[in-house]
């Protein structure tokens, strides 16, 4: 039975790649078949995932065990069930209230990381003695660091025209620009081929038993 199970599984799954590949030609039923599966399977994990993982253990759990020393969890559960009522027309309007509070709280908190991780270390990063290493290509870097920051930070400066050595500058960040963006790029798309091998290797191995790892 179990051997059952796993043939079954490996066939809905070729199935359900080849539905979702047929979309490279035009959309078609197998396609939007398989997105609805795909989101309603994704939506009921979530769900299940949500009260066993999230609600039971951080909720329930010490709400039970300890309610004096946890009382102050009935504020964010009490917010989850005002945003709940954004399901019912008549009372939508109290849902505003805690996914006001969602938002500020989450723009002060990701403010705060990125302004570390985006800006501070950025500018740390940049503030080093390129010549401290007595590989030449570490010194190369460096230096292309430091100019690559600098001409990019000259690029975005708007309030000076971009002309002489400041326009220079500008056009040389333009360059680490490009290559930054195209760099990204590249690997956005070398990401996406690494999902597309997974599949053709489930495909030919799982499936077909052509390949074998």
């Amino acid at each position: 039975m179990e051997q059952f199970f796993t043939t079954l599984g490996v066939w809905l799954g070729a199935f359900f790649t080849f539905a979702i590949f047929s979309f490279l030609y035009k959309d078609n039923p197998f396609y939007k078949a398989a997105e609805q599966i795909f989101v309603g399977l994704s939506a009921g994990y979530w769900f299940v995932y949500t009260i066993f993982f999230i609600l039971i253990p951080n909720l329930y759990d010490p709400l039970t065990s300890d309610f004096n020393a946890n009382w102050i969890k009935l504020i964010p559960a009490v917010l989850g069930i005002m945003m709940l009522m954004r399901l019912i027309p008549k009372t939508e309007w109290v849902s505003r209230f805690p996914i006001s509070v969602v938002i500020g709280t989450t723009s002060g908190v990701f403010f705060l990381r990125y302004l570390k991780s985006d800006v501070l270390n950025q500018i740390t990063a940049t503030m080093i003695n390129p010549f401290q290493s007595d590989d030449w290509v570490m010194v190369i870097g460096n230096i292309m660091l430091i100019v690559g920051t600098i001409c990019g930070v000259i690029y975005f400066y708007f309030s000076k025209k971009h002309e002489g050595v400041f326009g220079v500058s500008a056009k040389i960040g333009i360059y680490f620009l490009m290559v930054s963006f195209g760099a990204a790029f590249g690997y956005t798309a070398m990401a996406r081929i690494s999902l597309l091998i997974g599949r053709l290797q489930f495909l030919l191995g799982d499936w077909l038993g052509i390949i074998h790892p």
